[in-house]
């Protein structure tokens, strides 16, 4: 038998999520032991936000090139370099690893495993080569990897999944995409626009949590990029083509098929559970993830889970908010637990597509009579104006007594100007605030301003008011 290795904190993966809680702990005092079977960085770093972002910004690139004309500048026409695109992707990923690797967290003390780990009874994980670690606690953050549905004939054909698309060095002839939500639209846009013809194939309606007036401005961006889309689609059959797939789809009693080079699935993602052995720890958890109370606890008290195993939201930014809630309960015993009221979300197309707190939809369900919604468009902003990109709007969502109960913004960078609706829907307050604030002119931020402002135009600009106007004046 090895000899076991005795620490504070012993964290099971090295995504965003085991990382924060490492780095923190290690750097506040407690011994912490790291195990990571793959990739430093995890999904994030490695097949996620960052290459997908990274391909974005080439297709947003080359779309945007050539649409100068307007600004009265005739650019040359575009050629794209597939490999060189694929190059620049995996440059930025290799620009990031080194906060996330090895050597840097060994630096600051903390003990990185690399293999992984399954537990051997409540308080004692043995890893993949025998290295045994008991643990005050422990905190699983294995993440999670794409969900390959049960469809006829996929296991008999080659496809493509976020872990294996951005090894591509050849723009695909016709890629086929199953799925419609943000990473299937992503891919779908940054390849059309990289010169690939796409079909997306969505089961109910793309971007389903999402405001349906805001998905509409998206739509129609992908619609004019070439992206075709086909909503209410349900694959029944994958099958080999020449040359590539063909996939057989079911929609309102009819049938028809889509012939593409590349096959692209993106329909979720499932917790990686499986080689943890969480009963011999007797920790509860289903195909969603490991159940945990609002303090990230699992059943066994001793162990935390944190990120996409936590099985609520599958957000970089969530692994991160959760490895703060875990350092605060096991380091300084503090209650703390999560609240998931302000989670923003953002879909990085173009325009990208934000959002925190209730949708209009889900505000009337809870509120009813209550909700009010108030909007500003990007064509009525001068900055917007200034850059040509007036597609675009923030909505608001207020209810009783002025409170904002959620926020969505559709245009460029609508991932940063969401964050101040972030904040109010955090914080519980009311609009007044944001029609108060002082926003530098010109930016896009004005929008906010703009739409805040919107809920008093009734009043302010009423028969009542004029009349008050008229009366004061009167007096002198």
């Amino acid at each position: 038998m090895s000899e076991v290795r005795n620490v504070d904190i012993c964290v099971i993966g090295a995504g965003s999520g085991g990382l924060s809680v490492a780095a923190g702990a290690v750097q506040m005092g407690a011994s912490v032991a790291l195990f990571e079977r793959g990739k430093m960085g995890g999904d994030c770093l490695n097949y996620g936000c960052v290459p997908s972002k990274a391909l974005l910004a080439a297709g947003h690139a080359a779309a945007h090139h050539g649409a100068t004309s307007e600004f009265g500048v005739n650019a040359a026409g575009v050629e794209v370099d597939f490999a060189g695109v694929n190059d620049h992707v995996h440059d930025v990923i290799a620009g990031i690893a080194p906060h996330d690797s090895v050597e840097r967290f060994e630096g600051l003390g903390v003990e990185v495993y690399q293999e992984g780990a399954r537990f051997t009874g409540p308080r004692e994980v043995v890893g993949d080569n025998g290295t045994r670690v008991r643990a005050r606690r422990f905190v699983v953050a294995t993440g999670s990897s794409p969900a390959v549905p049960p469809i006829p004939g996929l296991d008999e054909v080659d496809f493509l999944t976020n872990e294996s698309v951005f090894n591509l060095r050849e723009c695909p002839e016709h890629l086929v995409i199953i799925g419609g939500g943000p990473i299937g639209l992503e891919m779908a846009q940054a390849h059309r626009r990289l010169g690939a013809k796409v079909t997306v194939l969505e089961a109910m309606k793309i971007m389903g949590p999402d405001d349906r007036d805001l998905v509409a401005i998206v739509r129609a961006r992908l619609a004019a990029d070439g992206v075709a889309i086909e909503e209410g689609a349900q694959v029944t059959g994958v099958r080999r083509a020449e040359g590539g797939v063909t996939v057989m789809c079911e929609r309102d009693g009819g049938t028809f098929e889509v012939n593409g080079s590349h096959l692209l699935v993106a329909v979720g993602r499932s917790p990686n559970l499986s080689s943890l052995d969480l009963d011999a720890a007797g920790i509860a958890y289903d195909r969603k993830g490991i159940e945990v109370d609002d303090r990230l606890r699992t059943t066994n008290r001793k162990v935390f889970a944190v990120g996409d195993v936590a099985g609520k939201y599958q957000f970089t930014h969530i692994a991160g908010y959760h490895a703060g809630i875990v350092i605060r309960n096991v380091l300084f015993r503090l209650p703390a637990k999560v609240d998931y009221n302000a989670v923003p979300w953002v879909t990085y197309t173009d325009p990208e597509l934000a959002n925190v707190g209730l949708t209009e939809a889900a505000a009337r369900e809870q509120h009813g009579d209550d909700v009010q919604v108030v909007t500003a468009e990007f064509a009525e902003n001068d900055r917007a104006r200034t850059e040509r990109r007036t597609e675009g709007m923030v909505k608001a969502v207020v209810g009783k007594r002025g409170r904002i109960l959620g926020a969505g913004v559709v245009g460029p960078h609508a991932g940063e100007i969401i964050q101040p609706w972030i904040l109010a829907v955090s914080q519980k307050m009311k609009i007044g605030a944001m029609a108060q604030m002082i926003v530098p002119y010109p930016t896009l931020g004005e929008l906010n301003k703009r739409a805040a402002g919107a809920y008093y135009t009734p009043s302010l600009f009423s028969e009542r008011t004029r009349k008050i106007v008229r009366l004061l004046a009167k007096l002198g």
